[in-house]
């Protein structure tokens, strides 16, 4: 008798799932290669359909499960933090021979601390509380930032940097008084085939102004069966939730002006789309420069975090640094950075169904 096919949107799902486990492949051999110096023997790599666990790490029969729940629903960089979680587990039983230790035993631990690995199993960030000094700090730059929409420019500019200040004095204070943070990473915007250069100028002004130290990654979009890049921010919670929020502001904000740029000129074409948002974010970033010079003035000065500088070199200890150059349509970009210069960093103070307040708007 002939063989049934798959109906094609079974078919569809079949093919993807053997794509995302030869990117899991791909991944594993990175990772061990990054993280366990290549000496784990590549398990039998398997997507679970049980929604009991992220992650699993099976001795007896050598398999290696990552829930697709998890692949369809968390960013790419959360998933290599549940693997790289199980991967810990296999380097514990078959490479430090430690079959007798709990799961999550000294061994396990160590082997985590030293690699920057989450030894909690989850690998999903979690916001911290909201009345801790964190959060307090947070829903006052919240309320600074409600008060930047004022329609006077003045009061809006003046709120917008007393937020942008308040920030920098709660980071250098937290330097300086040596508080103990608990690191994390997000993911920020979409995963594309390709950066452009409004792009990587806004990760630019991620990485220079809010506190935190940004990368370009690699990623693998499982429901789109492609790989692709996105940015990944690294910082403590409160500094991931502020920049997380100004990306998202100034993406949506550079789109706004380019809409009301084009209408203006009656276009109808979006031929000079790019070079007008690669303008913006220039703009808004020699705002940010000027800003940072007044700050400095008044003895604001930030040196940096070198622990989180550390656990940014745990996470990615081969960095290549690469600079790009873009070709402008030169009156588009001109225009495009004055509006840029004008940019307000603003927002209001939403509620959530908790009705607790949150800094950052929902997903676009």
């Amino acid at each position: 008798m002939p063989k049934a096919e798959a109906h094609p949107t079974q078919q569809l799902a079949i093919d993807l799932e053997k794509a995302t486990l030869t990117a899991l492949r791909r991944s594993f051999s990175d990772l061990n290669a990054t993280f366990f110096s290549g000496r784990l023997r590549r398990p039998v790599l398997m997507v679970s359909h049980s929604d009991n666990r992220l992650g699993r790490w099976d001795r007896v029969a050598r398999t290696l499960q990552i829930s697709w729940r998890l692949l369809v629903e968390q960013s790419w960089g959360v998933v290599l933090e549940v693997l790289k979680h199980e991967m810990a587990h296999q380097y514990v039983d078959e490479v430090l021979g430690c079959e007798d230790e709990t799961a999550h035993g000294p061994a396990f631990r160590r082997i985590c601390q030293e690699r920057g690995i989450d030894a909690r199993a989850a690998g999903i960030p979690r916001a911290g509380p909201t009345d801790d000094p964190r959060g307090r700090v947070l829903q006052r730059v919240a309320k600074l930032l409600a008060l930047a929409e004022s329609s006077d420019l003045h009061e809006a500019q003046a709120a917008a940097l007393a937020a942008q200040r308040l920030m920098l004095k709660y980071n250098i204070d937290s330097v300086a008084q040596a508080r103990r943070h608990s690191y994390g990473f997000r993911h920020l915007g979409r995963a594309k085939a390709r950066t452009t250069e409004s792009e990587r100028i806004l990760a630019s002004i991620i990485d220079e102004h809010f506190f935190v130290e940004a990368v370009w990654v690699p990623v693998w979009r499982p429901l789109e069966g492609k790989r692709g890049n996105v940015l990944e921010v690294c910082g403590s919670p409160e500094n991931l939730e502020f920049a997380e929020y100004a990306h998202s502001f100034l993406s949506r904000t550079a789109e706004r002006l380019w809409r009301e740029y084009k209408r203006a000129r009656r276009w109808r074409k979006n031929k000079n789309r790019q070079s007008y948002l690669a303008g913006v974010m220039a703009g808004f970033r020699s705002q940010l420069l000027s800003q940072q010079r007044v700050h400095q003035q008044r003895g604001l000065v930030w040196l940096g975090d070198s622990e989180l500088s550390r656990y940014f070199r745990q996470r990615h200890p081969h960095i290549r640094r690469t600079k790009h150059v873009g070709r402008y349509h030169a009156e588009a970009y001109a225009d495009g950075r004055q509006a840029g210069a004008r940019i307000v960093l603003h927002r209001p103070v939403e509620r959530g169904p908790s009705e607790e307040r949150r800094l950052l708007p929902g997903r676009q």
